[in-house]
């Protein structure tokens, strides 16, 4: 079943087919090649990355409705401090699908870390995500905006406003949970001298926080409360 988060973004798609396509995709992303159909990791447990941003359980979920957050915030600034016009059904689709073959490319490893798929080893996200969407016959609009979303980085920088916008949500929000997981990293190390391993960007959060709150102490107590939560989750 389709993540009640996803599905609330994709639901507010107002072309039908184009929402019909998206919804479909994302309830069933796999990619066929030779005889062969590769499904990956589940959409709800997915990382969105294995070192740098959203590496943990959950993590891809978490960086397409932030992702999105950000983007419809930018149509808005576009649209009422800019007068200019925004097409929000390309956006929407776009941000739902950029990184949509990124859980086929994880698998998890024996000690629960994250690692390559054997797909990977032939084809990047992008470049799957890319050859679907024309395979799946989606708007050429949408396959920009997910073929453009590395900018500089990837195969063609954006071209249209829509593209823009979500290729610069996707960098800010790839940067902005990178540099919180980041962040909290060197508060644990500096406060007891170790850091939890898979740090989420709740736990974080709350090490920065209480950082702010309590000092060195706070970060110490927030460690602590988090083994503590780890602990009985496995229980």
């Amino acid at each position: 079943m389709l993540n009640y988060r996803l599905k609330a973004l994709a639901n507010r798609i107002r072309d039908g087919e184009l929402r019909r396509k998206v919804i479909e995709f994302l309830e069933n992303p796999v990619f066929e090649v030779g005889g062969k159909v590769y499904s990956g990791l589940p959409l709800d447990v997915s990382p969105a990355g294995l070192s740098h941003h959203h590496c943990y359980p959950g993590g891809y979920v978490e960086h397409v409705v932030s992702t999105a957050n950000l983007a419809l915030a930018m149509c808005s600034s576009v649209e009422k401090v800019y007068h200019g016009k925004v097409n929000r059904d390309i956006v929407i689709a776009g941000v739902l699908l950029h990184d949509v073959f990124k859980p086929a490319t994880y698998v998890v490893n024996e000690n629960g870390s994250y690692g390559s798929s054997s797909l990977a080893d032939y084809m990047d996200h992008l470049s799957l995500v890319v050859a679907e969407l024309v395979r799946r016959d989606f708007p050429l609009e949408v396959i920009h905006v997910v073929s453009a979303h590395h900018g500089d980085y990837g195969p063609i920088r954006p071209h249209t406003v829509e593209a823009l916008i979500c290729h610069l949500a996707d960098l800010m929000d790839s940067r902005l949970n990178g540099e919180v997981l980041n962040a909290a990293s060197y508060l644990c190390r500096k406060a007891v001298g170790e850091e939890p391993h898979g740090l989420t960007s709740k736990e974080a959060f709350e090490i920065i926080c209480s950082k702010t709150v309590e000092g060195w102490e706070g970060v110490a107590k927030a460690l602590e409360r988090i083994k503590r939560k780890r602990t009985a989750h496995k229980t």
